[in-house]
């Protein structure tokens, strides 16, 4: 079990820190790349994309370390959240493919946050 929650966790950090770096560092990469940043404000998207970078971080470097392992079950939590509110936005938009991923990312946090709580 444990080899297969640090598989997930590494996946998972891996998108959400990438995501997150475009969201909040390429601001205009993103704006071309996902057609509802056009529709939101500049604020709204780096926010969003710094949080998803520290969820990404906070899924590996406490458990790894043993330094408060506890935030990476938290970690988990806030991302399955972040997905769930992404699901929804989309959800109204008829944007359909992005709720199936939003959906597929919300199911594998919650395995990390129940595998590590």
């Amino acid at each position: 079990m444990n080899i297969a929650l640090w598989i997930v966790q590494g996946l998972l950090a891996l998108m959400f820190i990438f995501a997150g770096m475009t969201k909040a560092l390429q601001y205009e990469k993103a704006k071309a790349s996902m057609p509802w940043v056009k529709e939101v404000s500049k604020g709204l998207v780096t926010f969003i994309g710094v949080v998803e970078l520290i969820g990404g971080i906070g899924l590996i470097v406490p458990w790894a370390t043993d330094i408060a392992p506890i935030l990476t079950p938290i970690a988990a939590i806030g991302l399955a959240l972040i997905m769930l509110f992404a699901a929804v936005f989309h959800a109204k938009r008829k944007e359909n493919q992005a709720i199936g991923m939003n959906i597929i990312l919300l199911a594998l946090a919650v395995f990390v946050a129940i595998g590590r709580l």
